[in-house]
């Protein structure tokens, strides 16, 4: 038997109540990044952050916030 995949997204956040989730990706993202700071690199509790931001986010907007935080011109508090 095959196995199944099972596909989820990030859940409803009180703070992002219209369908336009910019500001949710973008928080997510700066959420993941502030975990992985604080904790390790490698850290299972900052996964979480990891699979919401990978949800919602255009991967060509996080491929452009990797490359501005390489550079040091991110726009966000991290």
């Amino acid at each position: 038997m095959e196995d199944e995949i099972e596909l989820k997204t990030a859940p409803a956040d009180f703070r992002f109540p219209t369908t336009n989730q910019t500001r949710h990706c973008f928080t997510r993202y700066i959420e993941f990044h502030r975990c992985t700071t604080a904790k390790d690199e490698d850290s299972n509790e900052c996964e979480r952050f990891a699979k919401y931001y990978r949800a919602l986010c255009p991967g060509e907007w996080v491929d452009k916030w990797n490359e501005q935080r390489e550079t040091g011109t991110f726009p966000g508090p991290l």
